[in-house]
């Protein structure tokens, strides 16, 4: 399949999505509501549609992407299935920066919890920059990056410790657990540089990307400029990675998943491969969020918690025909 053809095939999806966000949740809306809500501004429909459903599903498809592409350029990065954006301990240093915030009083103040998540995870991202620049091999990268993921995930856990009131540790959990519920547009607009920025250096990264399949030594003599295009990779990877916290919380196996669903189908060129797995992501990360809001139960089951429920087994079903396809 041409990657035209899936790329224009995910957009698609992406588009029937963006719509279905908007018709379903958990209050029904009748047609009549609806074009209440497209023709008066000051109606309740309205207020619903575009002020909390549009928001909600916009966050949703970008946080997906963003997770998607992420995972796509760590996995080119590492050459490793396995990668993905937490392996290297971003997502533990923004979920720690929230924590932190949460427990220190701060989520009283509009947007200090991803100021704080964001910073914590351009602090990792700028620490794993500066390795990755020093160090060619990715089994180096990898290893620190589950050493200062453990290390990140037991700061968090004291947090939980000394969390200074039963409220506040709810609020963390809560929040470390996943949502784009609630979220509104200055949630997004806030996000909107590191993303963008980060979407730069992950294209920048590409075709050094392409080129390390062909092993160290052979990029090493690509004339390419390889150590500032892993730095670009590390340093992309992590600025989509700590937006994505920041406006959702931690949110898990989209960016493991998604370079799986599309590689096959784009020959296996990490390149390639980036445009289609941020689109999946964003495929994967609103069908979670619509799943959230339609399945009835008393309190709605958080972001991470659904991607967590889908995700296993998808990634399973992935490993399982891989593994097949190895011992053919």
């Amino acid at each position: 399949m041409r990657p035209l053809a899936i790329n224009l095939g995910l957009l698609g999806m992406v588009a029937g999505l963006a719509v279905a966000g908007l018709l379903l949740g958990e209050s029904s809306l009748s047609a009549d509501q609806f074009v209440l809500a497209l023709t008066d501004p000051s109606s309740g429909a309205h207020e619903v549609v575009f002020n909390i459903r549009l928001p909600r599903t916009v966050a949703a498809l970008v946080v997906g992407a963003a997770l998607g592409l992420a995972g796509a350029v760590m996995q080119g990065l590492l050459r490793n299935p396995l990668a993905d954006p937490g392996v290297l301990g971003v997502s533990g240093g923004a979920g720690l920066g929230a924590a932190l915030a949460i427990s220190l009083g701060l989520a009283a103040s509009p947007g200090l919890i991803e100021v704080s998540a964001m910073a914590a995870a351009l602090g990792v991202g700028a620490l794993l920059t500066v390795i990755a620049s020093r160090f060619r091999e990715p089994e180096a990268l990898i290893l620190f990056g589950v050493a200062l993921s453990a290390f990140l995930g037991a700061l968090t856990s004291l947090v939980f410790n000394f969390a200074p009131s039963p409220v506040a540790l709810s609020e963390v959990f809560s929040w470390l657990l996943g949502s784009v519920a609630n979220r509104d547009w200055d949630d997004i607009v806030r996000q909107l540089p590191a993303l963008g920025l980060g979407i730069c250096l992950c294209g920048y990264a590409a075709r050094g990307l392409a080129m390390l399949t062909l092993g160290e030594e052979t990029a090493a003599l690509s004339g390419l400029p390889m150590t500032r295009l892993r730095a670009a990779a590390v340093a992309g990877a992590s600025l989509l990675t700590g937006a994505s916290v920041a406006m959702a919380g931690i949110v898990g196996f989209v960016g493991l998943a998604a370079p799986h669903l599309v590689r096959a189908a784009t020959g296996g060129d990490p390149g390639r491969v980036l445009l289609p797995s941020a689109l999946t992501g964003a495929v994967l990360l609103a069908l979670a969020d619509i799943a959230a809001r339609v399945i009835p139960t008393d309190v709605e089951l958080k972001l991470g918690v659904m991607t967590a429920l889908f995700g296993a087994p998808l990634f399973a079903a992935i490993a399982w025909r891989a593994a097949r396809s190895w011992r053919g």
